[in-house]
């Protein structure tokens, strides 16, 4: 027998564990259950624990999954609405400058940590954390049934826009340039009627789950084989198919296997390097700042016509910072140009902005009911047709 598989055993069995008591106490004390993953990776990395091989695995998977859900589940014609790719772009842009203004002063000061940071390395940092967490909204959006609501689609437009934005960025960072076999992909959108066509025939059982999983892990390997970011394929294959009826019956059997799959990833994060205390002061002092990202959200979308239920309800499910600010810090951290600890701060700063738009998004309703009279101040008086007042 071999012991060295019974040892990877217990091993995962400990953080599996650990992972479902404090993801159960997050959801006794109203936390979603992903905090308490969040807080297991810190827990396993402050005892010394490393993320395995099948943890990572999980957390690849996890993201691979989601980002197919999100294609099931994309409509094209709401990215072409300027309340989504103008209200992602001047966003996006506005917190660089703001944000990096901010972090090279703080250079200049030199403060800690910010030291030797040139302003081509504070604009970086500022746009990691220009993104909001596609994992946590998707996440949030489906447990109040909110996915195909108006300020949900508004959300995921605009998350959709920046994970693209996070594209173009990783392509541009590592200066390499797709594969030329990657014109080959556009061959996937003629073949989009036999992916309905085998889609329509896999029935309502075991056969639709490989069938998703045949095409989220094949577009991903596909895309990564064209030089091209492997979770673009898995988000360009659901895509292909959410026209489909039964899209959103395939999403709906997928939904348990892609949530299992990002516990890992969730645990991942906590496990991204060693806590300091100057890490951990850091980190809270990033967290106020996700207001401002939730102030500049409103009012963009006011300005742009949305009602202001519409787009307050958006704006607090995007009151948190992405995990694609860990991808874009660790390009950073492995080209030399920032210190490793940044990622644990950006994992610090992350992890407590879930908490903060957790509450804000589980009482956004009464926080608009309460402060109606409030938020109304803000809103145009032309609005998009067919909204209430």
């Amino acid at each position: 027998m071999d012991f060295q598989w019974v040892a990877i055993a217990l091993g995962d069995v400990a953080w599996i564990s650990l992972a479902f008591v404090l993801g159960f106490g997050s959801r006794l004390i109203g936390l979603p259950p992903l905090v308490g993953f969040l807080a297991t990776g810190f827990v396993l990395n402050y005892l010394g624990i490393t993320s395995g091989e099948m943890l990572q695995k999980l957390a690849d998977l996890g993201i691979t999954l989601l980002l197919f859900a999100v294609g099931l589940k994309l409509n094209l014609k709401m990215l072409l609405r300027p309340q989504v790719w103008a209200v992602t772009s001047i966003h996006i842009g506005l917190v660089i400058a703001i944000f990096g203004m901010g972090i090279f002063s703080l250079a200049l000061v030199g403060l800690p940590l910010f030291t030797g940071l040139d302003f081509k390395m504070a604009l970086m940092l500022a746009f990691a954390l220009s993104f909001s967490s596609t994992v946590f909204v998707v996440k949030a959006l489906e447990e109040k049934g909110e996915m195909k609501a108006l300020h949900g689609r508004i959300a995921i437009g605009i998350l959709v826009m920046q994970d693209l934005a996070a594209v173009v960025f990783l392509a541009a960072s590592t200066g390499e340039l797709p594969s030329p076999w990657a014109l080959l992909l556009f061959l996937l959108i003629p073949m989009r009627p036999l992916f309905h066509l085998l889609l329509q025939r896999t029935g309502h059982g075991e056969l639709l789950i490989l069938y998703g999983l045949v095409l989220a892990l094949g577009g991903a390997e596909l895309f990564e084989l064209g030089g091209v970011k492997d979770d673009l394929g898995a988000l360009i294959m659901g895509l292909l198919i959410s026209t489909h009826p039964k899209a959103a019956e395939m999403s709906k059997t997928m939904l348990g296997f892609k949530d299992l799959f990002l516990v890992g990833f969730f645990l991942s994060i906590g496990m991204t390097g060693q806590l300091s205390l100057e890490a951990l002061m850091i980190g809270l002092l990033l967290v106020p700042f996700v207001l401002f990202k939730s102030v500049l959200f409103y009012a963009l979308m006011t300005r742009f016509k949305l009602r202001a239920r519409t787009s307050l309800l958006a704006t607090l499910n995007l009151s948190n910072y992405s995990e694609f600010g860990l991808i874009v810090a660790a390009i950073g951290v492995s080209n030399g140009w920032i210190d490793a600890e940044w990622l644990v701060v950006i994992a610090i700063a992350l992890s407590l902005s879930f908490v903060i738009a957790a509450r804000l998004s589980s009482r956004d309703d009464t926080i608009y009911s309460s402060y109606r009279l409030f938020w109304l101040k803000f809103q145009r008086k032309e609005r998009l047709p067919g909204q209430d007042a």
